[in-house]
């Protein structure tokens, strides 16, 4: 498949079905050359294998449609390529129970939490495949925990109220757990020029001898505290890589690290002249981390990855001062938790089982980098029927022993991979050992290619393969059925007749080069075509207006509107017809504007209305509406009997006084201030505004009328 091909059939394949139906077959489109390029560029193309189905002067690619439009092009249903994606299921061993109170006991490995184990998924491009897991926390699960100390002096109180943690700790996990194993590991001093800094020791293997753990932690010494921040991030590092050693088994995995100190990271090992990064691997000899000279501290990130490639749950029991450096730490650690140890550690085992629990009561599932063009999507289904969609579709909390949740999880290919081999991915809940496993498998071509008849006659005499219902040419030879030799056409590249200007798309993107001549693609809608040499032109992709073609005033020819008599623009919707802006002296847009489009555009600013004849702060306005103000307001005046149909072109609003009338400053239109007299020598005010082409009549309700002799009423007075 050439490049451009590839480039179509990947972006079409993404678009959806209604967008085909609204904008034209995507399958069509796409001008694939093959039944494999066909149904890679939606779940919704079929490729008709008929040979007889093309109508003359069809190219090859108008065998590619969508289902419907192949059925009603009379394509036997029979003779449809549309290979169908779906899911086996390999391995469905039921979600196990191991009870507690019972002589004879699952192994670990027998336990199961997650179902189904192993699945293979059959995806066509742009067609998801979606399955169920279901997770239900087990009872009685085997724990493996190991406990690292920061041994520094300030951590002196806390080392005595270890020395029993290991029986103390196995009497209360018991009540969670029959089979628990507890470690210890310790950061000790350790001198690298210019500064001291900390490596690790592993005290003790995990075991199930509370008593030994306590003996061995007896024993410990505390070392000087010249340095702070501690190496923590490089002892957690290799108790996470250091399996064997530290004794891990495939069961739940805890490691607390306590500490009253913060921590070094990739790049300050360089104040002792470590340059190398930290190639996270395990380097215990003799229980001791040899090559703290040479490696550098870890980064977060490689430590966050060892954590989850290892299943390993952390809880960061840290003192009150550090809580803030540690829960950022903790923020970047899936599955981890994070305590307030007190200043002598003696709450420490309340603070493993708090955090226990937490980290036990929220499953998040993850996935393995998944192959390019590959996605997936998590649906949760929690207690109580609580669903999750996005990020939250990973994951659910609040769950106890025995409960079930569940997971809807979609997997979809927008393209078929160059190789097209099998590919496998897994899916895992955080900190669990137990994982998924997803065999996809891709759909890359159709079954009919494998009936496909080598050097055919049907292909101009043996020139190319005849499969699918069409020649698929050999090397050197193009054409539909292979008809044209490459060493025969006239110049060295076999497409130059068909491309416009150099370096522009072969027939303009729009065809195919036969021969050196293009040949347009169909449209799906028959009355939408392609035209031009070089395919260039089209009639449908001119401007639109209203969501017309042309503004419905005009055809479009190459691109380019072609408008009605009386219409212009580039759009047709700009109307040459001057009626709608004559005034009523018969002048365009009363002498005062311009009319554009059928529309005036005032150019003298005191005039306003569709025709320009509206001027509210000319001379005259308050005489020129006294009577009508008169008449409505005070049912007085001249208009008093005409009042109804001479005074109803303005809306008329009342206020109780004159500083409640609308006032210049306020108005983003003109607006007229009016003081009239009417016949008994009183006077009203009002204001006269035309504000989006609507008049409006401010006045106030009561007149003001002469006082007794020797007294003036006055404006504003």
């Amino acid at each position: 498949m050439d490049l451009r091909l590839l480039l179509i059939a990947t972006l079409s394949a993404v678009l959806s079905g209604s967008w085909a139906q609204q904008e034209g077959s995507i399958c069509i489109k796409a001008n694939a050359h093959s039944c494999g390029e066909c149904i890679q560029i939606s779940q919704t193309c079929g490729w008709c294998t008929d040979e007889n189905f093309l109508t003359v002067g069809e190219s090859e690619s108008a065998r590619c449609d969508d289902l419907e439009s192949l059925k009603k092009r009379k394509c036997d249903v029979a003779k449809i390529e549309n290979p169908r994606g779906g899911i086996t299921i390999d391995v469905d061993k039921p979600v196990g129970v191991r009870q507690k109170d019972v002589a004879e006991k699952l192994e670990p490995k027998e336990i199961t939490q997650i179902q189904p184990q192993k699945l293979t998924l059959t995806l066509r491009s742009g067609e998801p495949q979606t399955f169920q897991l279901k997770f239900r926390l087990a009872e009685d699960y085997p724990i493996d925990l190991y406990y690292l100390m920061d041994l520094s002096f300030s951590m002196k109180d806390d080392l005595e109220n270890v020395k029993n943690l290991g029986t103390d700790l196995m009497r209360e996990m018991q009540e969670i757990t029959s089979d628990f194993r507890i470690g210890f590991g310790s950061i000790v001093k350790n001198t690298a020029l210019p500064y001291s800094h900390f490596s690790y020791k592993n005290v003790l293997k995990l075991t199930n001898q509370g008593d030994e753990f306590n003996r061995l932690v007896s024993q410990q010494q505390i070392s000087g505290n010249p340095d702070s921040p501690e190496g923590g991030i490089g002892a957690i590092m290799q108790v996470a890589v250091c399996e064997e050693q530290i004794g891990w088994r495939n069961v739940t995995r805890l490691l607390v690290f306590s500490t009253d100190a913060g921590f070094r990271i990739a790049g300050d090992g360089k104040l002792g002249g470590i340059v190398l990064p930290n190639d996270g691997e395990c380097h215990l000899e003799n229980n001791m981390y040899t090559m703290s000279h040479n490696y550098d501290y870890p980064s977060i990130t490689q430590l966050v990855q060892k954590l989850s490639d290892n299943n390993i749950k952390t809880i960061f029991a840290v003192t009150e001062e550090f809580q803030p450096v540690y829960k950022e730490l903790k923020n970047r650690i899936p599955k981890s938790a994070i305590g307030t140890l007190s200043s002598n550690s003696s709450n420490v085992i309340k603070l493993i089982i708090d955090a226990y629990n937490s980290l036990s009561s929220e499953v998040i599932l993850e996935n393995s980098r998944l192959p390019e063009g590959v996605s997936i999507t998590y649906k949760s289904i929690c207690k109580n029927g609580v669903e999750g969609t996005g990020e939250n579709g990973r994951k659910c909390s609040d769950i106890s022993i025995g409960d079930e949740v569940f997971f809807n999880i979609s997997i979809e290919s927008e393209k078929c991979p160059f190789h097209g081999r099998s590919e496998t991915i897994t899916i895992k809940p955080l900190g669990f050992t137990e994982e998924v496993e997803v065999v996809l498998n891709f759909i890359c071509d159709c079954e009919c290619t494998k009936h496909g008849e080598v050097n055919s006659e049907k292909c101009n005499n043996g020139n190319g393969t005849f499969e699918c219902g069409a020649c698929k040419c050999n090397e050197g030879r193009i054409g539909r059925i292979c008809e044209c030799s490459i060493d025969e056409m006239r110049t060295e590249d076999p497409d130059a007749n068909c491309r416009k200007d150099t370096g522009t798309d072969i027939c303009s993107n729009n065809g195919d080069c036969v021969c050196g001549t293009c040949e347009c693609k169909k449209r799906e809608n028959p009355s939408e075509v392609y035209s031009g040499k070089y395919c260039e032109c089209d009639n449908f992709n001119c401007d639109r207006s209203n969501n017309k073609l042309c503004g419905g005033h005009g055809r479009c020819e190459c691109r380019v509107c072609i408008c009605d008599t009386d219409y212009t623009g580039s759009a047709c919707d700009c109307s040459m017809d001057t009626t709608s802006c004559l005034a009523k002296n018969g002048q365009i847009c009363n002498g005062r504007g311009e009319c554009v489009c059928g529309i005036c555009k005032c150019t003298n600013p005191k005039f306003q209305g569709p025709t320009c004849e509206t001027c509210p702060t000319c001379p005259g306005v308050c005489p020129e509406h006294k009577d009508c103000v008169q008449c409505r307001a005070f049912d007085a005046g001249d208009k008093k009997d005409t009042c109804e149909q001479d005074c109803s072109y303005f809306q008329l609003f009342k206020v109780n006084h004159r500083n409640k009338l609308p006032q210049p400053t306020d108005q983003s239109f003109p607006l007229s201030h009016c003081k009239e007299r009417d016949a008994n020598d009183c006077w009203f005010y009002y204001t006269y505004a035309v504000r989006d082409e609507t008049k409006e009549v401010y006045v106030v309700d009561e007149l003001e009328c002469p006082a007794a002799p020797g007294i003036s009423i006055l404006w504003g007075h």
